[in-house]
């Protein structure tokens, strides 16, 4: 399906269906594709918003976790948006941690997916720019099936490690989320939280989630048997299911 999008501060953002606000947040190298199958099945009953988020547009020296936090705190606050439903996969996951340590009353409820802000391997410090097959191998291993890493994808990743004005953002936003870690914090978060969790990630494996399930005190787990860093893509329909179990337990 494709998605009209609109246009915020000079970023997209996608605004679907109405009713109470589910807030998506993709990861580093994510994108809405990610989300399709949560975005067609929510909207009919939801209103789900999903901003594109300013990786590459900020200045070097602003590129940080902290700056995307501000950003979706004033797409928040420009929206008025209350009582949210937030979702958020890999970085998008820190993201929403850190807003809910800010502005926990804006919040209903959070799912977490592969979240960042414990622990996460990454590709690395640096990026063989022109070694495609590294890229693709890399990118395979986001996923428990590798037949998801299409061309398509993997083209996207290849272009961004090769245009040195990105992938510099991109170094400096890993960078960004390793010293940004969130243990110490995480006890001060009250809403539900559900971890949806793929049990073949071997970006943010297992054990991330089950640390973070240590130290949310109002948290659930689910973990999804053939699914890598991004089950709602592998599994949509398994995630669907855990996801709206979750939301209607937590009513917004």
């Amino acid at each position: 399906m494709n998605y009209r999008t609109k246009i915020y501060k000079s970023t997209q953002y996608v605004d679907e269906g109405s009713g109470s606000a589910i807030l998506l947040l993709h990861g580093l190298f994510g994108s809405l594709s990610n989300f399709t199958e949560v975005i067609n099945h929510f909207s009919k009953n939801h209103r789900v918003i999903v901003p594109f988020l300013p990786l590459y547009t900020s200045a070097l020296i602003d590129t940080s976790l902290q700056n995307l936090v501000s950003f979706i705190d004033q797409f928040i606050e420009d929206m008025k948006l209350e009582n949210i439903a937030i979702v958020g996969n890999s970085l998008g996951g820190h993201i929403a941690l850190l807003y809910a340590l800010k502005k926990s009353s804006k919040i209903n409820s959070m799912i977490l997916t592969a979240s960042s802000g414990l622990f996460e391997n990454s590709m690395g410090n640096s990026y063989p720019k022109k070694d495609y097959d590294y890229i693709k191998r890399k990118t395979e291993e986001t996923f428990y099936n590798p037949k998801l890493a299409t061309k398509e994808l993997i083209d996207e990743v290849y272009e961004i490690v090769n245009d040195r004005e990105k992938v510099l953002r991109v170094l400096f936003l890993a960078k960004s989320a390793i010293r940004n870690n969130l243990k110490a914090e995480l006890s001060k978060i009250k809403v539900p939280v559900q971890l949806i969790w793929g049990e073949q990630d071997l970006i943010t494996p297992p054990f991330v989630a089950e640390e973070f399930h240590k130290l949310l005190s109002n948290s659930e787990m689910v973990i999804i048997d053939k699914a890598g860093h991004a089950p709602m893509m592998e599994q949509p329909n398994l995630f669907i299911e855990h996801m709206e179990q979750f939301l209607n337990k937590n009513k917004q």
